[in-house]
């Protein structure tokens, strides 16, 4: 009878520890598709601000057109590749999808500002001077985002590889989380200059 009952409490307190990594694990799983969400409200807004800085940039540049239309294209393929990696912020195809999407935009975006570096009325336009402000600082916003969701991704695959914990997650088919990477275009190096 005793040994009946201490293989019963050893039973209770398996399920318990189980139930415990179980539920641990699915916090970490929802802790890094929230962090995604706070990376789709980011760059939700970016997206919005460029079709106003496109347009302004239009009345100026109309002999850009070909930068101009690089730019929107590249945010409709930014635009889908969010909504693809909205869908399953932890599927790996839809994290890289969006990640060489967003590179896309980004390089676009910058021979934008290069080129409108040529127009200096376009450059003293208090509209696009705010817009550029807007994305700068919206680009930080980004980037702390990421940062935070490739912390919670990490956290949670930690969890799900460590044993006993990978057990549990093999059982229930917990799949790993992928980092958002986004590579950053090539710095230019600043010219050598010599006396």
């Amino acid at each position: 009878m005793l040994a009946v009952l201490v293989l019963l409490g050893l039973l209770v307190v398996a399920a318990f520890w189980a139930i415990g990594i179980y539920n641990g694990l699915v916090t970490g799983r929802n802790a890094y598709k929230n962090a995604f969400a706070q990376i789709d409200v980011q760059l939700t807004r970016r997206y919005d601000l460029i079709p106003n800085l496109v347009e302004v940039a239009k009345g100026y540049m109309a002999h850009e057109r070909e930068t101009l239309e690089a730019v929107v294209k590249a945010r409709a393929a930014a635009v889908s590749g969010l909504a693809a990696a909205k869908a399953d912020p932890g599927d790996a195809q839809a994290m890289q999808s969006l990640a060489n999407a967003d590179q896309g935009l980004t390089g676009a975006l910058g021979r934008l500002m290069v080129v409108s570096e040529q127009y200096p009325d376009l450059k003293a336009n208090q509209n696009m001077m705010q817009l550029s402000e807007e994305l700068t600082s919206t680009e930080n916003r980004v980037a702390f985002a990421r940062q935070a969701f490739n912390d919670s991704v990490m956290a949670y695959n930690n969890r799900r590889e460590v044993f006993p914990s990978s057990v549990v997650a093999g059982m229930f088919n917990f799949v790993p989380g992928t980092l958002l990477e986004i590579t950053e275009p090539a710095k230019r190096d600043a010219p050598k200059v010599s006396f």
